[in-house]
Formats: structure tokens, sequence, C-alpha cells
């Protein structure tokens, strides 16, 4: 078994267009992976294997690619950039020990630098910062690490400065070495000479160097002592409380290069070896109970404890249908029978394979810290356990964000219909933020998402891939529906029709509850006027009236719901009686607590020149956007809204006209509020006039 002080997991994230597939590129030709790197630009890129991706020069899954650098296993997750595929992002960040972050020397930190920041942050992953593009127009590297002073509200660590910037850049001095990496122009990554740091340099470097040693020696009380007293410590010592600060989150090893140039990407590895954790050094994943709740054990990473995994994704290619796992605990063998714990159901692993991107390895044997794909896995999701039969276990499982948009699909002929069933079945199984329904009424799949691109090509995938002739939709917002009053109210359930009847009373509050906090139930009945044993079936009868709402049918958001007394019948009360009492006693109550629409609202952030700010505020504003913040930078304006997101159907499209085509935006949902009158009565009329058209 390999040494797991070797392993290295890590994911690339940035916002798009900053050069984390080039990136991930160049890193693979550097570890003899691929021969001939591929240019997002020529939709070559390895790593960006579907059709889609290729066509449109964007990431959309995660692809998993393992390699050696230096003596040490790196997997290596590419993640996309686009804020719809934010999911993929999170999702690897809960099975990766470290990260790069790649930011574009020009553009600085942008919307989806934010959001995935956000969640590292969340998900307590080490990062080192890759400052990328430093031979692009307006690159500024100090720039950049203002902007991840003040904006991610981090400190970055400098770990090295560029000679040279934009036509320029010719390479990098190594801080800690004060040694010049300078590379010809021949493109190729090995072709570079070590130098002495050229002489107008010499100052700069000797004060970045001074601001390195004291942040380092912050780590180590005995290192710092020697420091003050005049003494430099060794690089080793240096090194060590680096990666220790970086493991801590103190601060995050910043570097600067050109991936698209080959200048700077094997000090990114160095970075990845020396400073990034491995799978020991990283707090183990906690176990949690059936119900989701912690039990304070976890999946300690050693081969010697029980096996223990997390299926992460699910992809269903060429090949056959991949889960793939990270492994935390123990070893796994083909041939091995595993459980998943969340269906109780076990399974004989078949084949095992490490990926790179769209090709894999076949492989007999794999240990904690391994991140690797089974073939022909069933009845397996994102998010579930795979554990030993033998020592049964959950892993604290995976929360994805509710979609906000949806759109109606409908097959054209008989065929589409059996291959439209298939396909979205396994669509689900990939992507757990992509959900499906179908319209009760009309009998029309609704599928729904993150935003318009993430539908767009959901279709194209069904379309393309899959075969499916199908007929699409407009876009629909996801409404929700909430109440403004209290309401303090009784009803009684009571049947007979011969023989034992029916019959349930409960007294119960309805009133809104705070923002965010989804359905409240809680039972204040004293004594035995509503027996203990029916409060489940209340209950639940609240709960699924909450799927549609008095006004327009949409969920029910916010609602807390307290009883407080009843009556029952020794003979005729029963759970569904009672079930039924709090089905009728919503259907009395919802439409006298002053039931209210809401609407998505959406932080959407903007890019424009200068010279078209005032447009794109007017615009926004006529889409009932609340500008938030204007952030001027060297080459625009960064403009922070809440937009309604009923507001932003076609927004890429009027943005382009307004800014000549040099406009930029993303958007990810905010919260829900809600929605003024005259959206309101829209919205419940709508509803109406499809409801009687069914």
């Amino acid at each position: 078994m390999v040494d797991l002080t070797k392993y290295r997991n890590i994911g690339i994230f940035a916002h798009v267009d900053a050069g984390k597939t080039t990136t991930t590129e160049r890193i693979l030709k550097l570890t003899g992976k691929i021969h001939k790197t591929g240019e997002v630009h020529d939709g070559a890129a390895t790593t960006d294997f579907m059709e889609q991706e290729q066509e449109r020069g964007i990431t959309i899954q995660s692809a998993a690619t393992t390699c050696e650098w230096d003596g040490h296993r790196l997997n290596i997750i590419d993640t996309p950039g686009h804020v719809d595929f934010t999911v993929e992002v999170y999702r690897s960040l809960k099975v990766l020990d470290g990260g790069v972050g790649v930011f574009c020397a020009g553009g600085g930190v942008e919307p989806q630098s934010e959001t995935n920041w956000r969640y590292a942050n969340e998900s307590k992953v080490a990062r080192i910062i890759f400052v990328n593009k430093m031979d692009r127009i307006g690159a500024d590297y100090m720039r950049v690490i203002g902007q991840i002073e003040d904006v991610l509200a981090a400190n970055p660590l400098v770990l090295n400065l560029p000679i040279g910037v934009e036509d320029d850049f010719v390479g990098v001095v190594d801080l800690l070495t004060r040694k010049a990496y300078i590379w010809d122009d021949s493109g190729e990554p090995e072709n570079f000479s070590v130098e002495d740091v050229p002489a107008d340099m010499v100052d700069d470097v000797e004060k970045w160097r001074g601001i390195l040693i004291e942040t380092a020696v912050e780590q180590d009380d005995d290192l710092m002592e020697i420091y003050l007293e005049g003494e430099e410590p060794s690089i080793e010592d240096l090194k060590r409380c680096i990666r220790t600060g970086t493991r801590k989150l103190d601060f995050f090893p910043t570097l600067c290069g050109s991936a698209f140039k080959n200048k700077g990407v094997q000090q990114v590895m160095d970075a990845v070896v020396d400073y990034l954790p491995d799978p020991v050094e990283v707090n183990p994943q906690p176990l949690t109970d059936d119900e989701g709740e912690l039990t304070g054990e976890f999946a300690l990473v050693d081969v010697d404890e029980p096996f223990r995994a997390l299926a992460f994704k699910i992809m269903d290619d060429r090949f056959g249908a991949l889960t793939f796992v990270r492994i935390y605990s123990g070893k796994l063998s083909k041939g091995t029978t595993i459980m998943n714990s969340y269906t109780g159901k076990t399974e004989r692993v078949g084949r095992m394979v490490e990926m790179h991107a769209d090709s894999r390895e076949e492989i007999n044997d794999a240990q904690a810290g391994d991140i690797i794909a089974i073939v022909g896995m069933k009845n397996v999701q994102t998010g579930h356990t795979l554990c030993d039969p033998n020592h049964p276990s959950i892993l604290e499982p995976m929360i994805f964000p509710e979609p906000v948009i949806s759109i109606a699909v409908s097959p054209k002929d008989k065929g589409s219909v059996e291959k439209m069933g298939i396909a979205i079945g396994k669509m689900i199984a990939e992507d757990p933020s992509f959900k499906v329904e179908t319209d009760e009424d009309s009998g029309e799949t609704i599928i729904k998402g993150m935003g318009e691109l993430h539908l767009d090509i959901k279709v194209d995938i069904l379309k393309r891939t899959y075969g499916v002739d199908l007929t699409v939709g407009k876009p629909q917002v996801a409404y929700r529906e909430t109440i403004t009053q209290k309401i303090e109210d009784s009803y009684t359930h009571k049947k007979q029709s011969g023989g034992s009847g029916q019959f349930g009373k409960i007294d119960y509050i309805i009133e809104p509850s705070e923002q965010n906090e989804g359905f409240v139930f809680e039972s204040k009945v004293v004594g035995g006027n509503v027996p203990k044993e029916f409060m489940p079936a209340i209950e639940k009868g609240f709960k699924v009236m909450m799927a549609e709402g008095v006004l327009a049918g949409y969920p029910v958001l916010d609602v807390k719901i307290t009883v407080h007394d009843g009556a029952f019948h020794a003979v005729d009360s029963s759970a569904i009686a009672f079930e039924l009492a709090a089905k009728g006693a919503y259907r009395q109550s919802m439409t006298k607590a002053s039931p209210q629409i809401l609407e998505p609202v959406m932080n959407v952030d903007v890019f424009t020149p200068d010279d078209h700010v005032g447009d794109v505020i007017g615009d926004l504003n006529r889409r009932r956007g609340m500008i938030k913040s204007q952030d001027a930078g060297p080459t625009g304006v960064r403009i922070k809204a809440d937009v309604p997101l009923s507001e932003m159907f076609g927004y890429i499209g009027s943005l382009r006209t307004m800014t000549s085509g040099r406009g930029q935006f993303s958007m990810e949902f905010a919260h829900y509020s809600p929605c003024p009158n005259s959206v309101a009565e829209t919205v419940i009329a709508e509803a109406r006039e499809r409801k009687a058209n069914k």
C-alpha cells in the first residue's frame, strides 16, 4: 500500500475563463499524462470531454485525473467556473483535502471566485493561489493580491514575484531561494534557466521575502525567537511553517505565472506537494445516524479501519455507469462485497478504475485516501455511503440547493418517450441539482435546475447524447408562497357512515416562522385531549398540504403550526382521522392568514466597461433590481445587485447589446422575497389559467 503522506487530493477551481482547465492541461503534460496539450479555445482540452463543454469552452462536470509529481500521487479534480454548475464545485470540495484557486491577473477576484472561495471556507479546505495569465494585457499581480485581501478577506502569502508583465512576462523569482526562473520563447515548460535575481528586482524581492519569513515563523515560537535574534531560519524550517499555516487556513501561499505560456506551473505543483495537506492531516469525516444526526464518531483515514467511502459523483459515459468515490477508511479490492448504507443493499465490486478525464485504467486494489471510480454499481446516488457490511456506517451527507428555474419538455414521438425516461433517470443520478417532476394534470414533464445555462445544457444532452426529439417550453420561475398573519383556529374532522367512523379535533395556531426556517411543527397539548401517538399524523397532514399553496399552487415556505388542544374519540379516532383533520385545518386557515407570493431573488454580478455603466444600471433598475455596490477597476466597473429571477431571462443578450459585446455577468440564488402586488396578481392569474386549461 502507498504511504498516505505521499497523497494529495486537490481541486482546481476559479471563475469561468480564469484558466483553470488550461492549468490542469499543463499539469498533465508536466506529469507525463498527456503528450500534447489541448487548448480550451480549440475545444481540445483533456478534462473537457463532453461535447457541450468542448463547444462552449467551459467546464460543466468535474473531471477527475490521477497523476504523479515528485514522488507524490495527485488526484486532481477540474471543476466548473460557471455559477449554474456550482453544485459540481460544492460536491468536489466535500471530498478534497486541498485546492488551487486560479485567479486571472487581469480580471482579479471575479464573481464565481467569491462563490468558490466561500464554499471552500465552509468546507475548511486548505488552498494555494495561482494568479494566472500574467502575460495578458492589464495583468497586475499586486492588484489581484489586494483584491484577495479586500474582497475575500483572505491572507495571501506571496511566494514568488513576476519578472516582467504582459508581453514582457518571462518568468518568476522564488522568494525562498532568491532564484529567478526564466523561460525561453519555445513555449515548452522544461525550457527554462535558473539565474540570479534581476538587479532591478532585488529591493522588491528582499521586501517581500522579509514579509514571507515574518509571516511563516509566527507558526513556530522557537523559530520566531531565533529569527528575532537575527538568525535566518533554514528553507526547510520555513517550508514546514508555511505548510502548518496553510493547513490551519492562516494564510494561502500565492504564486503567479502563465499556464497558457507554460511559465510557472512547476512552482504551483511544488507548492501542492510542499504545502497542501495529505489525507491524514485533514480532519476526519464525521459519521451520522439514520436521521442525519452526528454520532460523535469519525471515519479515520487509516487503511486498517473498516471500509468507508462516499459516492460523490455518478456518471454514465460510453464505458458504462461510473460511481466516483472517495475512500476515507480501509481498503477495497476487486470482488469485494460492499453495502450501500442508505438502501441497505449489498453489491459485489466487479471493476475499479483510475480516471484520466474520459479514459481509464483498470486497478485491482484501492485504499484510504484514494479517489477512484467503480464500474456498474446499481441504485447508488450522489451522497450515499458505501461501507463494509459488517461495520455499517453513514458519512455526513451532502446537502444541495433547491432549483430556481424550470421548463416543460415533451417528447415528440413514441420512441422519444421511452428514451427520455431512461435518459432523465441517468441524469438525475448524475446531477443532484437537476430535478424532474410530472405535472399530474397535464402529464407534462417539468425539469428544474439552477439557471438558464444549466437547463440549456440538460436539454442539449437529452437531444444529442440520448437522441430524444422533444419540444421545450419557456423557462418558468420557481415561485413560493407564505403567510403574513397569525391565526388561532379550530377544526374538527368527523365522518360517520355506519360502524366505526372517523373523528379528530385540533385547536391550533398558524403563523409565519423565521425566514428560511421552512415548515415548523410544535405540539403544546397538555393532558390527554390529543394522544401523543396522533401527533406524527397531524404533522404529516400539514406537511403534505404545504406542497401546494392556496394562491397559485406553489410550495409553501416559512410557516409555523402549533397544536395546543383538541379532542379525540376512543373508538372513532385514528391516525388517518387526525391526518385528515390537519389537511382540513390547512385549507380552512391558510386563506385567513393573508397568504403571499414569494419570488426568487438573485445575486447578480455584472462587469461593464466604464462608458456603459449608466446604461447597465438603468437597465437593472428597470428590472426591479436593487444596486448594492459599484467597484471601479482598471478595465471597467463591477456592479452587484439583487434582481428578481423573473426579470433576468435573456439578460445576456441585452447586456451584450448595451456593452457592444464586452459586458459579462453571473448570478446565483440569494433569497425569496415578497412579490409586488402587480407581479403577484399576474402569477396567480397565470396559475389559474394553466389549471383551467388542463
